[in-house]
């Protein structure tokens, strides 16, 4: 792999962010997915080599109970093996008031609470109706924001719905409105099934706006079952957004929706940022080091594009 590159060629576009923060989840949502338990000193290698490569928010795991996602019951062992991690965000995963108490007690100071548009997804991943499971959130919220904790909020098929379909811009907002009034610091709106397309992406970020959103406080979450992940990314800059999550090699998914494949590649994200002239801080030679590296430690190649060109070059 080389280590000076003068591709891609940077040619601006008008309208566009000067700089973008990338919100990586490759060592949470990127890793759940996995059948074999990886190592929980892999976990933290894999955490300090992307924050080595420049990525300043790195979503560090989930305090989910051991049961629900296996991979992430290492939580109180993974957390603390970060705390050398100077001026990195690592907001952590918490369903629950009990999540929030393990998450506060090893001094997590970012956290995310993960709701859904629809009730089909919100029965099959929390046991609750959407309503149930926003007065869960309520005092988690209300907790954290008590212990000058940033929370984020994810939303779930925002786009489209495996058991429900296309799911209307309007039950979105409804959602995503109720989410931020509880308090949440930003708002992730998630394609979980990939479905979505630039237009839409462009109308819901609008139906937020009118209902009182900021687009500052959104960041996008993108999956690419159907190859639309930087199309998607774009008409979202154009909106406005300034954070994209991605994971690194383009791993996850979601383990309660079967038809879920990866997430955005940062690697994807960044040459794209890049040839845009958009800052984003991350050396991409680091990042596709680390992917390529991870691969070996999982035994199967990245699905990155980015990845893959690199590393044979």
């Amino acid at each position: 792999m080389t280590t000076s590159r003068t591709l891609p060629m940077t040619v601006p576009a008008p309208d566009l962010p000067a700089r973008v923060r990338i919100h990586e989840v490759g060592a949470r949502d990127g890793l759940q997915n996995e059948k074999s338990v990886v190592p929980t000193e892999v976990k933290a290698e894999f955490i300090h080599r992307l924050a080595a490569s420049g990525l300043t928010t790195v979503e560090a795991t989930s305090f989910v109970h051991p049961k629900w996602v296996p991979q992430l019951a290492d939580a109180e062992d993974l957390f603390p093996r970060l705390a050398d991690l100077d001026g990195v965000a690592l907001p952590v995963l918490v369903p629950n008031e009990r999540g929030l108490d393990r998450a506060l007690a090893l001094g997590a100071r970012r956290i995310a609470v993960f709701g859904s548009a629809t009730e089909t997804f919100a029965a099959r991943n929390l046991n609750r109706t959407v309503d149930e499971s926003l007065a869960m959130f309520e005092p988690v919220v209300a907790r954290a924001k008590a212990e000058d904790v940033h929370v984020r909020g994810y939303l779930s098929m925002c786009f489209g719905d495996p058991w429900e379909g296309p799911v209307p811009v309007h039950q979105v907002v409804r959602v995503a409105s109720a989410l931020m009034d509880l308090g949440c610091d930003e708002l992730s709106l998630g394609d979980t099934i990939g479905v979505a397309t630039p237009g839409h992406v462009q109308a819901l970020l609008a139906a937020l706006n009118e209902e009182g959103v900021p687009t500052g406080a959104i960041g996008v979450h993108f999956h690419d079952t159907y190859g639309q992940a930087l199309s998607n990314t774009l008409a979202a800059l154009r909106h406005g957004v300034t954070t994209v999550d991605a994971s690194a090699g383009g791993l996850g998914g979601c383990p309660y929706a079967k038809s879920a494949t990866g997430n955005l590649a940062t690697e994807d994200l960044v040459w794209m940022l890049q040839g845009l002239g958009i800052e984003t801080g991350v050396d991409l030679d680091a990042l596709t080091a680390t992917s390529v590296w991870l691969a070996d430690q999982l035994g199967r190649p990245s699905p990155s594009r980015t990845v893959r060109a690199l590393s044979v070059r």
